[in-house]
């Protein structure tokens, strides 16, 4: 990749701060967990991987913040870490996957000396980064073999390189069918309102020389009815057990619109963004974020002021439409209640 969208270096968490993209290339240390949460919140790192691996890294900055005797002081200060860190975002499950894988290794490792666990902590962050590129190059894997010769993909949002720890999701699907010498083309959605088509995706896919356009987010359905897409390709904040798969705002709207025009509609994820414990896609909780954010464009106010406003972050695309669930370990179809959880089962 020609860019990295966080690692930890030098005892501090360094990302690239998405808000200043495509204009500047602009990387961001942080070198405390709650600086970490409010680049979380602030959207500087965003896409659920990514995010996870963010909340990984914090609690390790947190850990080496805390001042403790015992480990059982430790680990109640370490919990205070791991609550701040989820109350950042709701939706995307990884988030709390990592919290939770974090709080797991700490607990498992308290017969340790505080300095050691301190380090333990911090090597698993960073395996969670590194595991998370691998995963998303075995999606890729799994998921080009759906893309046919010449085919034209449509992505909503960034689910790329930038969405997780490198490499991407979707965007993972898309780059190994292009290094597989397929001879492949995307259509990008805007993504209204953050942009993350216009600034993230079509920025990824031009530094790596993969034949973007972009369109706006109501355009879909006139180049899915003029036959010019092949196929649709978009990632996943968190899978309920029976398939039903939040994603960010709009992608709903491409599933329906892609089921009508009878082009297949597939959602690449890691297996971390299972929600197994969740039945159905109305159990997934939807984050609703500032007015502001539909209201103005570049801190530009493009409404009247005082309009009410409704800006939910993400939606939620039934199983009926999703052609298939892309994941590391490969391609699940059909019975997604039963085949999500044989994907899980040891």
């Amino acid at each position: 990749m020609s860019f990295r969208t966080i690692e930890w270096r030098d005892d501090k968490v360094v990302m690239i701060d998405q808000t200043r993209l495509p204009g500047e290339e602009v990387y961001c240390e942080y070198g405390d967990y709650k600086s970490v949460a409010e680049a979380i919140r602030g959207m500087i790192i965003r896409g659920a991987p990514a995010i996870g691996v963010a909340a990984a890294m914090g609690v390790a900055l947190g850990a080496r913040e805390i001042i403790a005797d015992t480990q059982e002081s430790f680990l109640r200060q370490l919990d205070n870490v791991c609550d701040v860190m989820a109350r950042t975002r709701p939706t995307a499950v990884n988030l709390f996957w990592a919290i939770e894988r974090m709080k797991r290794v700490a607990v498992c490792s308290c017969d340790k000396s505080l300095d050691e666990l301190r380090e333990i902590l911090k090597v698993e962050a960073i395996r969670i980064e590194q595991e998370d590129l691998a995963i998303c190059k075995a999606i890729g894997r799994h998921g080009a073999a759906l893309i046919p010769e010449g085919a034209t993909v449509l992505t909503h949002c960034n689910a790329g390189g930038l969405a997780t720890a490198g490499y991407g999701t979707a965007l993972g699907v898309i780059r190994a069918a292009h290094e597989a010498g397929k001879n492949i083309q995307v259509f990008a959605d805007e993504t209204r309102p953050w942009l993350q088509g216009a600034r993230l995706t079509a920025w990824e896919l031009m530094k790596d020389g993969i034949p973007v356009t972009l369109i706006s987010d109501n355009m879909a359905g006139f180049f899915m009815n003029r036959g010019e897409i092949t196929c649709c390709v978009v990632g996943a904040d968190r899978i309920a057990a029976n398939g039903d798969t939040a994603n960010k705002i709009g992608t709903y709207s491409v599933a329906v619109l892609a089921r009508e025009n009878n082009i297949p509609f597939y959602v690449a994820a890691p297996i971390s963004t299972l929600d197994l414990s969740l039945e159905n896609g109305e159990q997934i909780p939807i984050e609703e974020r500032h007015s502001r954010e539909v209201t103005h464009l570049q801190g530009l106010p493009v409404a009247p002021e005082g309009i009410a406003v409704r800006n939910p972050a993400f939606d939620v695309t039934p199983a009926r439409y999703i052609a298939g669930i892309i994941t590391e370990k490969g391609v699940v179809t059909g019975d997604y209640s039963k085949k999500l959880k044989d994907l899980v089962t040891p």
